[in-house]
């Protein structure tokens, strides 16, 4: 069991922010909803967001670097098939 408080001071600071943390904890609408300001104060979704986008990034970058290899693989292809063909000449 935790020791009581002696300085009459202190128990009022404790009473007055575990009110301030239970009120800011219990921010709702009657009906059980988030009032307006906690939903705009919520980002419980912007780390998927974040991943999501970071995924669509990756992914638009990873296209345009195969279609960059694979422009740089035909042109190596023909211009090492010409050369297989003069020396075969």
């Amino acid at each position: 069991m935790a020791a009581p408080l002696a300085d009459p001071s202190l128990r009022a600071y404790t009473l007055v922010t575990s009110a301030w943390v239970t009120a800011r904890s219990r921010r709702r609408t009657p009906v059980g909803r988030p009032g307006r300001r906690a939903r705009r104060a919520d980002d419980r979704g912007e780390g998927v967001i974040s991943a999501a986008i970071v995924v669509l990034i990756m992914a638009a970058i990873g296209a345009l670097m195969w279609t960059a290899f694979r422009g740089m693989w035909e042109d190596i292809e023909a211009d090492t098939n010409e050369k297989i063909s003069e020396v075969g000449d």
